[in-house]
């Protein structure tokens, strides 16, 4: 990146040195003393007697400058900003002239008083949550809303999205749009890409914690949306993105904002390298809409058993598996322990249908001094094993409706084919509220030329 500004700025001298030069031979002008550098950071009392109005001017004649004044940057010769919160602000400078870069004393800006009326717009409270709040945003990588967690676009493309068309605006001639169904192997890997946080608790600062990208982790800075402009300013911190197309953006903190809702969020960055410029528009979902999540419902009707494929938010699952806090299960040993359930339907009514060459004395003896218990604090897992103890922790899935034990299994039967030696199981069969009672089918082995699970039924012990 900062190769990238260097760079920049070298262009900028170079175009104000040609357009300067009538002569076939070029040379830099002469580099300006700091004290030839005019320029105003004037505070509108009128506007705002806290001084958040602040006006900037450059005076100097023949010079670039590049205000950057801590909430967002700017590079116009006169230019308005505000902020909404009291503090002391620096406002840094620097001028590009015919014979170099003149770097200015930084100025402190001094606001006394709050003045919230430039963060409570609709969109500011949609992306944040409102002055005293904050708000957390996940990349939407399993298609919760959108049809997957990147778009592409023409460089003219512009606010607003239309779901229903699935196309938005245009500004200029480089007009198109391709929104492709997520497929992990070339477009957005799965996996958990962490949180990006925008937070108006005394200032406009944003936090974001990259899972998967390890040469950036948690950044923290600052913010500015502008609600009319439609774009969103990030320094000291990046949208959440993906490792493939870290290294194609030149600037991921000059951000279009394509579409922004309570729940979800569409954020544009220009690839500027690659495969040549267009926008990358990164697609998002607020975590708490995530985590809220219910997966529609398979038909109803006899096509499917009753509870196959149960509609459940993750705090759902979780307190299915747990109770109020922490909940044993074992195996339905004299009940219907294992089924075979092909395109939503089982067949078992009880273990003597798949006795011997499925269920048998192996498995009665296994399950009989054996449990696994979820615990709610601290997502943890124990399962015991005629005595002995395994533990760890697990996580939830609720788009998939999986379960993921981390490096532990289910109940062992080592030696027989059905012995589940998984570590992530899906949740075949449940019943929303009734689970004490009815108990779970837990999925371990898919066969999807048949559309076919084998199952585990757990009941509470």
């Amino acid at each position: 990146m900062k190769h990238l500004k260097k760079f920049i700025w070298v262009v900028l001298i170079g175009i104000s040195f040609i357009t300067s030069c009538q002569k076939e031979t070029y040379e830099l002008g002469r580099l300006l003393d700091k004290s030839e550098i005019k320029f105003e950071v004037v505070q509108d009392l009128v506007a705002d007697p806290g001084g958040n109005t602040v006006i900037l001017i450059n005076k100097t004649p023949g010079t670039i400058a590049k205000w950057d004044y801590g909430t967002g940057k700017s590079m116009k010769d006169r230019d308005t900003i505000r902020y909404a919160f009291k503090g002391d602000y620096t406002v840094n400078l620097s001028f590009a002239t015919d014979g170099g870069i003149v770097e200015a004393d930084p100025v402190t800006v001094k606001v006394t008083a709050d003045n919230l009326n430039y963060v409570s717009d609709p969109l500011w409270i949609a992306l944040s949550g409102g002055p005293g709040n904050e708000k957390s945003w996940v990349l939407d990588v399993t298609a919760k809303y959108f049809a997957g967690p990147l778009f592409f676009a023409g460089t003219n493309n512009e606010w607003p999205y239309t779901k229903e068309t699935e196309s938005f605006g245009c500004g200029g001639s480089d007009c198109w749009n391709w929104n492709p169904q997520n497929d992990p192997s070339w477009l957005v890997p799965s996996g958990d890409y962490g949180t990006m946080t925008f937070s108006l608790k005394g200032g406009p600062f944003v936090k974001t914690n990259h899972l998967m990208l390890s040469g950036r982790g948690q950044e923290s800075g600052t913010y500015y949306l502008d609600k009319d402009k439609k774009t969103l300013t990030m320094t000291g911190a990046t949208p959440l993105h993906d490792t493939f197309r870290d290294g194609c953006v030149g600037e991921w903190g000059k951000i279009r904002v394509m579409s922004l809702t309570e729940n979800t969020m569409q954020l544009a960055v220009l690839r500027t390298s690659c495969e040549g410029p267009c926008l990358l528009i990164y697609n998002f979902i607020s975590k708490e809409y995530s985590d809220n999540w219910v997966p529609p419902a398979p038909p109803a009707g006899d096509d499917f058993d009753e509870g196959f494929n149960p509609a459940l938010s993750s705090n759902e699952l979780v307190d299915m598996l747990t109770g109020t806090s922490t909940r044993t299960w074992g195996l339905d040993v004299n009940g219907n322990p294992v089924d075979w359930v092909a395109k939503g339907k089982g067949w078992t009514a009880g273990q003597g249908d798949s006795r011997d060459w499925g269920w048998n004395d192996s498995w009665v003896a296994a399950a009989t001094n054996s449990w696994i218990k979820f615990e709610k604090t601290g997502l943890k897992y124990t399962r015991s094993q005629n005595g002995t103890l395994t533990s760890g922790t697990f996580s939830v899935d609720a788009s998939t409706n999986e379960i993921n034990l981390g490096s532990n299994t289910l109940i062992q039967n080592a030696g027989h084919w059905m012995n589940p030696t998984q570590t992530t199981i899906k949740v075949i069969k449940a019943f929303k509220g009734e689970e004490a009672t009815k108990g779970i089918w837990l999925g371990t082995a898919y066969d999807s030329t048949k559309d076919e699970w084998l199952v585990f039924h757990y009941i509470t012990q």
